[in-house]
Order: C-alpha cells, then sequence, then structure tokens
C-alpha cells in the first residue's frame, strides 16, 4: 500500500477529521517510513530534515512519541494525545486503539531493543505500560493504569499490576 493511501486509512479510522493530534502523529510515522525508501541518500536527506521537525512536533506539541521505525499496523487509532510512548522496536498489529498516556517500551535499561509485540485488535487502556519482550495477542483488552510484562494471551482481559517481588 503507498503512503496517500495508508494516510487516507489512517483519516477514514480517525473519523475524517485530519485536525487530530492522533492522526497528524500516524501521518508523521508514515511519511517517516516512506522516506527511508528513497534512495540515494542524498535525495533522502531534505526528507529527513522535514520528518525530524514534524516528528519533534508531535513528541512535543501532542505528547505522542511514534518514532519512524516502529512498525503500525492499519487501522491504528490513537484516540486521545499525550504522554504516548512507543518504542522503536515495537510491533502493533492492525485495527488497535491506544489511549492516552500508553507507554509501550523496554523493560530493562540493559536491554534496550526488547520491545512488546502487539497483535490486531487490541484495545489498550489509558495509562497502561506494555513493557519488556511480550507479546500480545488478538483481541485482547488492556485495561486501564494496567503494567504488562508478561505475554497476554488472545481475547483475554488483562487488568492490574503484577504483584511485587523481593529482589
Amino acid at each position: 500500500m503507498i503512503l496517500i493511501e495508508k494516510i487516507k486509512n489512517d483519516w477514514i479510522n480517525h473519523g475524517k477529521d485530519w485536525t487530530k493530534p492522533g492522526f497528524r502523529a500516524l501521518a508523521y510515522h508514515r511519511f517517516g517510513n516512506w522516506r527511508m525508501t528513497v534512495k540515494p541518500k542524498i535525495l533522502r536527506a531534505p526528507l529527513s530534515i522535514i520528518y525530524r521537525f514534524l516528528y519533534r512536533r508531535a513528541r512535543n506539541l501532542y505528547g505522542i512519541e511514534l518514532p519512524y521505525d516502529a512498525q503500525i499496523g492499519q487501522g491504528v487509532i490513537i484516540e486521545h494525545q499525550h504522554g504516548i510512548v512507543v518504542h522503536g522496536n515495537s510491533v502493533i498489529g492492525d485495527n488497535c486503539t491506544i489511549r492516552q498516556g500508553v507507554t509501550i517500551g523496554n523493560r530493562y535499561m540493559n536491554k534496550p531493543t526488547e520491545a512488546p509485540i502487539i497483535g490486531n485488535n487490541v484495545n489498550i487502556g489509558a495509562g497502561a505500560k506494555l513493557l519488556g519482550n511480550i507479546t500480545i495477542g488478538d483481541n485482547a483488552n488492556i485495561g486501564a493504569n494496567a503494567v504488562v510484562i508478561h505475554n497476554v494471551a488472545q481475547d483475554t482481559l488483562y487488568v492490574g499490576f503484577p504483584k511485587s517481588r523481593k529482589v
């Protein structure tokens, strides 16, 4: 699917409202992906400058940190803005909903490349934290403020946080 079609689908999924920050952050992300396909590097350089400006705009103005190297499926909806952080190695499936305050990232500082893999049709509640090398199954629902550090099976509702252990 080409860039314009992907952005058009994101626009439709966000209620055909181009002013929504979630739509804009996804459009900037898609542009960042597309610019990496431009060869040679000399032609990509001005596009990279534009992307860097757009990425920082989404991060600083909307509070949505969505790097180009994260793999984002079709039909993803970023419901509300602010406090959304997505790790660059994350994979987010099709038709997922992400709400405000969600962190999708690594768990340990000494393992910076480990990031969650999220299946299709996953609903992530506000303030949820998905951390580490975990897999979230298709059609799972992650409750608001849940802390997820273990795999979640498909068609599962996950709420709360893991019990603490003495280290």
